[in-house]
């Protein structure tokens, strides 16, 4: 249960392909490709993914790779213009999807060679033992999807649905019958291109029969807040709630992916479905090796059944990640949808960020813990993604230092993966006005440049030649952390919290503290941090009767060393049964204190 995929815990680097390389600076609001500049697949040179896998990781995912909508021109490549008025920023949302057999131009130095380009990044990122993780997104498509490199007879999403009705089983979309779809136009919170006057286009989008947006929304005219430019795909569940596909009988949360797998060979499925399974299969057999599923919670649980399972039995190892939000609809989307791991932002993250902020006590961190316990391993833990605001804004902390107690926590209280977003490691404010995409995360949707990752990007050296000495300071601590959880066999082992404890019997030991232990037979560790960005903590850190008999210590002394920088020693000393050690933490440090 402890580890439900593997002998080695995984970090995992999500990178958003279209800016890593980008090495102009001009970020001009609203800016073109040609203005503000585009990182390439080939910036991942060999030096570069050395260098992201020094820095502890095991995975990376390239976030922005399948084909989306965007309003630069690759007529001269065979690619259908779309209109601005269904695509957010010039570059386009990475998460509408207008070929799902293809990759992002924008990426490629030849267009026309552009699969051939993600096939030699696959083959680099393997030939320097990372695994590749791309972006699946199974509840929606962009608006104008019109896939063009389909494989043998595989058919585009909704070209053999029936337009005269809202809905049917085999149906790709849900439809508004005899309406036409009204695109967004002047808003006064959307500007499509600012104010650039968009050249009109030869033909205008046409939609007929309206369909239903991304998020549901089943106006005719989305909104500005609703996802305009997507259309929700159908998977067989009625505008009633109706389920038109067998339901997953509840006791295979308990069985295994083979049961799962054969269950549904002996069922039709709805025709979405199908396509799906076809799409994961085209990128496993050109070597991808995992998927992180886009909103997969507004997709049904049993085809998460079906899909993960056949994935499975097919390509055993594949890492299967899931954006879910929902607490309550955590446990089925693992046991009943066969999931690897699940965002933990609504339990964990949004802790560590009120603990961070000064809205919650660490008290909150071992709730979260209790909670989790029996799914914690199977929790994708983060402080930052392409949703979230820089830790380093000022809309957040405005500080990434104030990151780092909450970054230790996030790594080493479970054997779950832990997420580093590009730029983190470097302290990324992500201050500019990219356009559509605002100040405090950096910007999917705009041309637009990632200042501290390029200081240390370097002219594509990969060297941090230009970096200041704090962003340094700050990627060596990120790297001793996730080189430290990669080698550790505690972080794999055993949880005890030692925080209530330690509020109990410890004196000077407060709200901005916390503490626990990892452990095995072979390694124990003590984790306690602060998150206090002014304050010292002086303490004895006092370790229960419960852990230490489960431990079976025999000395009455040990030494404990700091992992992180191997400068801090104390000693741990053992008395009638019980344990404790002296204490020092400056502002925002932590330990990793083992046994020797």
């Amino acid at each position: 249960m402890d580890n439900p995929s593997g002998s080695q815990k995984k970090n995992i680097y999500q990178v958003f392909t279209r800016l890593f390389g980008n090495t102009n600076t001009n970020n001009i609001p609203w800016g073109t490709l040609q203005e503000n500049g585009v990182g390439k697949f080939s910036d991942f040179s060999i030096k570069a993914l050395n260098e992201i896998k020094n820095l502890g990781i095991t995975h990376i995912w390239y976030t922005g790779v399948l084909q989306h909508a965007t309003v630069t021109d690759y007529t001269q490549f065979g690619i259908d213009r779309d209109d601005p008025r269904i695509v957010k920023g010039r570059a386009g949302s990475p998460y509408a999807i207008k070929d799902y057999y293809n990759v992002n131009p924008d990426l490629a130095n030849n267009p026309a060679d552009r699969l051939q380009e993600f096939k030699e990044l696959i083959s680099r990122t393997h030939s320097v033992g990372l695994k590749v993780i791309i972006d699946l997104v199974p509840n929606h498509v962009a608006r104008n999807y019109n896939a063009q490199t389909n494989p043998g007879r595989v058919g585009n999403f909704g070209e053999d649905d029936n337009h005269s009705v809202a809905y049917s089983p085999n149906n790709n979309f849900y439809y508004d019958p005899e309406s036409t779809f009204k695109p967004l136009h002047d808003h006064e919170e959307y500007k499509p291109l600012g104010n650039y006057k968009f050249p009109k286009l030869a033909t205008d989008f046409v939609e007929i029969p309206a369909k239903w947006t991304g998020n549901g929304s089943r106006s005719t005219q989305p909104q500005f807040h609703d996802w305009f430019e997507t259309v929700k795909i159908n998977y067989g569940i009625s505008p009633e709630g109706r389920k038109d596909f067998k339901e997953l009988p509840r006791d295979y949360n308990t069985k295994t992916y083979s049961e799962h797998y054969h269950f549904w060979e002996s069922h039709v499925v709805p025709d979405s479905w199908v396509k799906f399974r076809d799409i994961s299969k085209y990128w496993l057999e050109m070597g991808v090796d995992g998927f992180r599923y886009d909103m997969a919670e507004m997709v049904p649980v049993e085809f998460w059944s079906y899909l993960n399972s056949f994935i499975k039995t097919n390509y055993p190892g594949t890492i299967l990640i899931a954006e879910v939000y929902n607490p309550t609809l955590y446990r089925d989307y693992i046991f009943q949808g066969q999931m690897d791991y699940l965002y933990n932002k609504v339990q964990l993250y949004d802790t560590l960020r009120d603990i961070i902020q000064n809205a919650s006590s660490t008290d909150a961190i071992q709730t979260v813990e209790n909670e989790l316990h029996d799914i914690a391993p199977y929790m994708l833990n983060f402080l930052e993604n392409h949703d979230e605001q820089r830790i380093a804004s000022p809309e957040f902390a405005g500080n990434p230092e104030k990151g780092k107690p909450a970054m230790v926590v996030a790594a080493t209280i479970s054997s779950a993966p832990t997420l580093i977003y590009f730029g983190q490691e470097v302290g990324e404010p992500a201050v500019e006005d990219a356009g559509f995409g605002k100040p405090s995360r950096t910007s999917i949707f705009d041309y637009v440049g990632v200042p501290s990752l390029q200081r240390w990007v370097n002219d594509k050296k990969f060297d941090g030649g230009k970096s200041t000495v704090e962003e340094l300071q700050l990627r060596e601590f990120y790297s001793n952390l996730l080189n430290f959880t990669l080698k550790s066999p505690a972080i794999l082992g055993k949880y005890y919290g030692l925080h209530h404890y330690n509020l109990e019997h410890s004196e000077n030991y407060g709200d901005r503290l916390f503490s626990f232990s990892r452990w095995t037979k072979d390694e124990k560790l003590i984790i306690v941090v602060n998150f206090s960005d002014y304050q010292n903590a002086n303490f004895k850190l006092k370790l229960p009767r419960d852990l230490i008999s489960q431990w079976d210590s025999q000395q009455e002394n040990y030494i404990l060393v700091d992992q992180l920088n191997n400068t801090y020693q104390t000693q741990l000393k053992l008395k009638e049964g019980m344990a404790e050690t002296a204490i020092e933490l400056k502002p925002l440090e932590s330990f990793i204190l083992k046994i020797m």
